[in-house]
């Protein structure tokens, strides 16, 4: 068996490095399922164990000399193994920490300030200066804040208590983000790279293929789908950039569709697996413990306006295929999509396994680790089954196979795993097509390199938490904003807007939205927004921000696949997104968007009125719909579309009235244009 993984840099993962992974993996099952030890202890060795792996992975000097290179790796073993050790500190001195909490010794002193530093180090290492520059802003102005002018000014602390803000107890890099990302995410992580090692990418794509791809422009539908699909199991936006555009961006180049607008549509359309239900992203954890309500709740709020952001898309990318005169790919050569579905329809269990945990009230972590053992019994039942011969013994094997995923809950954990055992064991008596060993190592070596950016994201983004819970300085942001959107809301959005955007630029969607939330979403609450609302507002923008330019970090994954600028891409993105821009500023004005308040005529009639404006929007900003638009045409689909925002009977009439005309006009003009081209 290899012991070798792809890393992000397409060199081998190899030797200790390997199984350091394996190890990181295997300890969080571990806590997932047992939680042996206190939550502290959990959430430090999980940091130091990413410490470990980032600075292995990402050592100094690494584009030097072989020299310099070769120094650079035992510098950064150095450096990885004394975060990892330094971690420990708090499982061998919980007792001694808790009893003397906020005052440090000199051990204290060093562990608290190396592991901060090392953090620091790490993120920058491995997403670049824009997140450790936003968060020492907010370190510095935790040390010396209290010099400046104003009202901005606090009352000073001491380096020791920023120190054991930031180093010790649950407010600082081992705060909430950290807790969410050593139990949920790194189970859903896990989970996705089970799934994608087993083959779920094919089937989503030969699915995809098989129902769109013959269809104007099914290309890109495609990718639509196939990515929307990637996102119920994984949701990392440029991980899915990365994963099905390799097969979708040069398809959609090969159909007419120009390198920018391919890198877009598969950047969009990644980008929205993080909220769309029922795993969506890391924020999603993270939001329904910082909200504290269950994880359902959020699901049950992303679940309309996640469907209208992939159906802007799906509409988008038909409506340029219309405008360039784009067909689709011949039928022969699509996949027959439910041969791909009998096939491998195994592997949906885990998935629908998973939906039915989630929606019945049960825990995300518990619903994640039943999840994950389902996918690992499935992947070795199937290769077990695949390879034996006679309908009886695959029947029988598939009678164990119920049994064991069934046994959790009717026969108790004892009958599950022994169920499990055997059908492991019966792996290693009869070789299969598959190794189903390997195929499990390379998703637990996968599952925890997958998992580095968003751990050390957490890590990193609890300094802000820390500080703004140590200062207060969120009550006057909030304050200076509320000052403006008590007379007119829709400024205090687009401010918010504004504000995640911006800080979007340079850091990515998990602690954009724990920076947000903790400034903007309590003064959209005190402006009478709903809890969830507010919180789904910021969210989304945090996910738009990765499409805006600047930096744009999924269009900028994508751009060495379309080969082309990530800038051009970036701003073809925000075409096939805009809906994106504006379904939260409707969910505001009607929370029935969400699922929060009202009826179902509620939610029917603001599903109903975003359908039209998606529809006008998409028109507008291409230049087509039944045919050509010009630029006044195309100024008055946007225009129009823009009153259905406010939820308003006249806003409503005026735009639901101007449409209809707008409608009727375009449709005599192009059977205007029809016969006289006729003629």
């Amino acid at each position: 068996m290899t012991t070798t993984q792809p890393d992000d840099h397409g060199s081998p993962l190899r030797g200790a490095l390997f199984w350091v992974a394996i190890l990181f993996s295997t300890y969080q099952l571990w806590m997932a399922s047992f939680h042996p030890l206190s939550s502290q202890v959990i959430r430090a060795i999980h940091v130091g164990f990413v410490l470990l792996m980032v600075f292995a992975l990402f050592p100094p000097f690494e584009d030097r000399s072989p020299g310099l290179a070769r120094l650079g790796r035992v510098l950064g073993w150095t450096l990885g193994l004394t975060g990892f050790v330094f971690s420990l500190y708090h499982w061998v001195f919980e007792s001694d920490l808790t009893a003397r909490a906020g005052e440090l010794t000199t051990m204290d002193w060093v562990i608290g300030v190396t592991l901060v530093a090392l953090v620091f180090d790490a993120a920058r290492r491995v997403m670049g200066w824009g997140l450790p520059i936003i968060c020492g802003i907010f370190l510095l102005y935790g040390l010396f804040g209290q010099h400046l002018p104003g009202a901005l000014a606090h009352r000073g602390f001491g380096v020791d208590q920023v120190v054991s803000t930031l180093g010790f107890g649950t407010e600082g890099i081992y705060g909430t983000p950290t807790y969410v990302s050593s139990t949920y995410i790194f189970l859903f992580i896990l989970f996705g790279a089970f799934l994608e090692q087993a083959g779920m990418i094919r089937l989503f794509n030969d699915f995809a293929m098989g129902t769109v791809g013959h269809t104007r422009g099914g290309p890109a539908k495609v990718s639509v789908i196939s990515s929307g699909l990637m996102g119920t199991i994984n949701g990392s936006g440029v991980a899915n950039v990365v994963t099905t555009g390799q097969f979708t961006i040069p398809l959609m180049k090969r159909f007419g569709y120009s390198p920018a607008f391919a890198g877009g549509v598969e950047a969009t359309s990644s980008m929205g697996g993080q909220i769309m239900p029922p795993v969506m992203g890391a924020v999603a954890f993270i939001m329904a413990e910082t909200i504290n309500v269950p994880y359902i709740a959020i699901v049950k709020a992303a679940v309309i306006p996640a469907i209208l952001y992939f159906i802007t898309a799906f509409w988008m990318v038909h409506l340029e295929a219309g405008h360039k005169g784009l067909t689709g790919l011949p039928k022969e050569e699509c996949p027959n999509p439910w041969t791909a579905v009998r096939e491998r329809w195994y592997l949906l269990l885990p998935l629908a396994g998973l939906v039915t945990l989630l929606f019945s009230g049960y825990t995300p972590m518990f619903s994640g680790t039943v999840g994950l053992a389902l996918t690992v019994i499935l992947i070795f039942g199937a290769a077990v089954i695949n390879g034996v011969k006679g309908l009886a013994l695959r029947a029988l094997f598939w009678v164990l196979l119920g049994f064991a995923c069934a046994g959790f809950f009717q026969f108790g954990v004892g009958t599950f795993i022994v169920v499990s055992a055997l059908l492991i064991a019966l792996t290693y008596i009869r070789r299969t097509g598959q190794d189903a060993r390997q195929l499990a190592v390379r998703a637990l070596v996968e599952g925890a390199r997958h998992a580095l950016p968003v751990a050390i994201a957490c890590a990193l983004v609890g300094v802000i938490i820390g500080i703004i819970n140590l200062t207060g300085v969120a009550a006057e942001l909030g304050g200076r904003i509320i000052a403006v959107g008590e007379k007119n809301l829709f400024l205090a959005l687009l401010l918010t807007m504004i504000t995640c955007l911006v800080l979007g630029m340079g850091i990515p969607t998990i602690p954009n939205y724990i920076i947000t939330s903790s400034l903007a979403a309590p003064v959209l609450l005190q402006l009478g927004v709903p809890l969830i609302v507010s919180h789904m507002f910021v969210f989304y923008f945090g996910i738009m921000a990765d499409l805006t330019p600047p930096v744009a970090l999924a269009a900028f994954a994508a751009a060495p696949i379309a080969r082309e600028k990530g800038l051009k891409i970036s701003l073809q993105a925000l075409r096939v997104a805009i809906a994106g821009f504006i379904v939260p500023f409707m969910a505001v004005y009607s929370p029935a968007l969400m699922l929060q308040g009202g009826d179902w005529l509620d939610t029917t009639w603001v599903v109903f009125k975003a359908l039209v404006a998606i529809g006008m929007w998409g028109a507008g900003a291409i230049g087509y719909l039944f045919g050509p638009l010009n630029w006044v045409e195309r100024i008055v689909a946007i225009v129009s579309a823009s009153f259905l925002v406010v939820a308003l009977p006249l806003t409503d009439e005026i735009g639901l009235g101007t449409i209809a005309l707008f409608m009727a006009w375009h449709v005599w003009r192009n059977r205007q244009r029809a016969a006289a081209a006729q003629a």
